[in-house]
């Protein structure tokens, strides 16, 4: 069964600030390269969505409805809601997450 994969606006807002400063720099070949990579693992979500692992830190929270996959050095958190695959955050893995997920994912 294949899933459809859909970004929340907070996660477009993630690609548009990961991709600002490559062309600001005048790379805008370095975004279409992640922005392959991020449709690949976007495609290989939507065939197997639970191959992601728990998020540790809101794991240790009791909360088990998110998962995550890397493209490092970048985090990719999503849930699974009725066969659509939501993906909430595209984040720098060298922030704090635990502040990032509990302002992004715990409301």
């Amino acid at each position: 069964m294949s899933f459809s994969v859909a970004l929340t606006q907070a996660a477009r807002d993630d690609l548009e600030e990961l991709c600002r400063p490559m062309i600001e720099a005048d790379t805008p070949d370095r975004c279409e390269q992640i922005a392959d990579k991020l449709a690949e693992q976007f495609s290989r979500l939507a065939e197997s969505p639970e191959r992601g692992t728990l998020i540790r830190e809101l794991k240790l929270l009791g909360i088990k409805e998110y998962r995550e996959v890397y493209l490092k050095p970048h985090r990719i958190i999503y849930r699974v809601i009725h066969g659509v695959v939501y993906v909430y955050c595209i984040v720098d893995s060298r922030q704090d997450m635990q502040s990032v997920l509990l302002q992004r994912l715990v409301r």
